[in-house]
């Protein structure tokens, strides 16, 4: 098996993937691993209209805004930093799409349609934690989005787990982690070794 390069970190509001993609990145960097750490939606005008517009758009609309940005995202910054031979770390990608786009309503099919394109990840990490470990979490560092401000924590567990096997039915590599259990050095370290 090739060692991953592109490696994607998804999981409900309040699992810690913005902490863990650090930490990996952190962690690879310190192995002189050349690694760069990104996001989506990404920071470009487009992705910060889909990251500050849950409240304006939903369902088919933020998903083509959602996918819109993946595509230049992946044009502009993730094929480049592979190019480069960098290990990219993105924080959130298809499977939050499936997920946060299912909340609005939409299929699996129909988000896996839109993002049908985009690059698929050598290894698809999934973060969960029990529901009133992330409500906590939530609470303590309040909401970002509609989602969790909708206290929709339970929907994007039960998302999360049926994205994952919906990655792997579609050939996707997935790891399954639980903050709940170790803390983000350990899963940092996890990472890393199945990368």
């Amino acid at each position: 098996m090739k060692p991953a390069s592109f490696l994607t970190i998804d999981g409900p509001g309040g699992v810690g993937k913005s902490t863990i993609t650090s930490a990996v990145v952190s962690r690879l960097r310190a192995e002189s691993v050349p690694a760069l750490e990104t996001r989506e939606p990404s920071d470009t005008p487009l992705g910060r209209l889909a990251r500050n517009g849950t409240d304006d758009y939903r369902g088919m609309a933020m998903a083509c805004l959602v996918a819109a940005d993946r595509h230049q995202h992946l044009t502009h910054v993730v094929r480049p930093a592979l190019r480069r031979g960098e290990v990219v770390v993105c924080d959130r990608y298809i499977a939050s799409s499936l997920v946060l786009q299912g909340i609005d309503g939409l299929a699996p099919e129909t988000v896996w349609k839109l993002n049908s394109h985009a690059d698929r990840p050598d290894l698809a990490v999934i973060l969960n934690a029990r529901v009133d470990v992330l409500r906590a979490r939530l609470k303590d560092r309040g909401a970002h989005s509609r989602y969790e401000r909708e206290n929709k924590s339970l929907q994007e567990w039960v998302g999360f787990q049926e994205a994952a096997r919906f990655l792997e039915v579609v050939g996707v590599r997935v790891l399954r982690l639980d903050t709940a259990v170790e803390e983000p050095d350990a899963l940092a370290r996890r990472i890393v070794e199945a990368i």
